[in-house]
């Protein structure tokens, strides 16, 4: 039993504890190129928050990890067999109601450590701030915190050379031989400003990748993704450890 992982502890261990910070994984279920299993996004959110957290907590921080939450927004692969989609406003109420819970238990720091790139939680945060202002929540997006050029030779955002990589490490048993792998071929935009960063919109998945995949795996090695994973870790506990010491009437300086 890991005394910082919610589903593994008991009623005995919890009945007097108090926790200074919650963390919520959050990932999605979705098609990782042909190679990757649907549960990409889940398998590196549960062992980048429970490796985090134990560092976090041999350090002195009393930091509780919430069960991951397995579905994501995913609207731009609606035709993608069996990627199941959360709408933002059902991310919400989902939000809402475990907010609550720790807000009344007297539990007032939540971190998302958000684990897929199609969730964007700022504008539910903001507006869960106003209704909890006792609460400090805050995101984080494991997968931004390092720069992965320092890591992976070539670039991508989906089922790449770092999440294959990353699996490889995490979960070899369920990464299929490397002759099954697609390119991860991306068909960028006709016009230059959604390429400069500051237009968006949605990416309708099947129209911009024949496998589903963005950026090419085909460098991926298990050993890539044990260093980034350790690195990506030791980064995240920090993290862990400064919220959960931290006064949050005491932020600036």
């Amino acid at each position: 039993m890991r005394p910082y992982i919610l589903a593994e502890t008991n009623w005995h261990a919890l009945k007097d504890a108090r926790f200074e910070l919650a963390v919520l994984p959050w990932a999605a279920t979705e098609a990782h190129n042909y190679h990757l299993p649907y549960g990409t996004d889940i398998i590196e959110a549960d062992h980048i928050a429970a490796a985090s957290a134990k560092l976090a907590w041999e350090r002195g921080a009393e930091v509780i990890v919430l069960p991951t939450i397995p579905f994501g927004v995913n609207t731009g692969q609606s035709d993608i067999y069996l990627d199941i989609n959360l709408n933002p406003s059902t991310q919400f109420a989902i939000l809402g109601d475990i907010v609550e819970v720790l807000d009344r238990q007297g539990l007032h720091k939540l971190l998302i450590l958000n684990s897929h790139g199609g969730n964007n939680f700022k504008a539910i945060v903001r507006e869960l701030g106003l209704k909890f202002p006792s609460m400090f929540v805050s995101v984080a997006h494991w997968f931004r915190s390092l720069d992965k050029k320092e890591f992976f030779e070539i670039s991508g955002d989906h089922a790449d050379e770092m999440e294959t990589s990353m699996l490889l490490h995490l979960r070899h048993d369920l990464v299929l031989p490397k002759d099954k792998w697609g390119s991860g071929k991306e068909k960028k935009h006709k016009i230059a400003a959604f390429l400069e960063g500051w237009v968006w919109a949605e990416r309708k998945w099947s129209e911009i990748s024949e496998d589903t995949g963005t950026g090419d795996p085909r460098h991926a090695t298990a050993e890539k993704g044990e260093v980034y994973f350790n690195a990506v870790v030791e980064k995240v506990a920090d993290l862990f450890y400064e919220i959960s010491k931290a006064d949050p009437g005491d932020l600036y300086e």
